[in-house]
């Protein structure tokens, strides 16, 4: 008897809380107010996103990359991709995209 595992990562939505599969889902990291953010949505609710905020864009001036984020205890920021890259030199499994969970974080900043 022959045995397929076949593996599929899901994402959830940040808006409407709905599973999606990775090829329908989108990362998106935006400052507002001096406050760095990053949200999972379904590319229709992205494409929400884009329409709503293009009109503000075309009106801004661009001033550069935006300043690093603060973690919620006020230390500095980490970058997502390096975090990703330690967690799977040490065992643990997390997707390429979307939320890094806690216990990964709390990992990594205690390393």
């Amino acid at each position: 008897m022959a045995k397929r595992i076949i593996s599929q990562t899901l994402i959830t939505d940040d808006l409407t809380g709905e599973e999606l599969p990775e090829t329908d889902a989108e990362n998106i990291t935006f400052t507002y107010g001096g406050v760095s953010y990053e949200i999972d949505l379904s590319k229709k609710n992205a494409k929400k996103l884009d329409d709503f905020i293009a009109p503000y864009v075309d009106a801004a001036r661009k001033v550069g990359k935006a300043p690093a984020a603060k973690s919620k205890a006020g230390g500095p920021a980490y970058a997502l991709e390096e975090v990703r890259q330690w967690a799977k030199e040490n065992g643990y499994e997390v997707n390429d995209r979307g939320r890094i969970p806690n216990k990964v974080l709390e990992a990594w900043q205690t390393r």
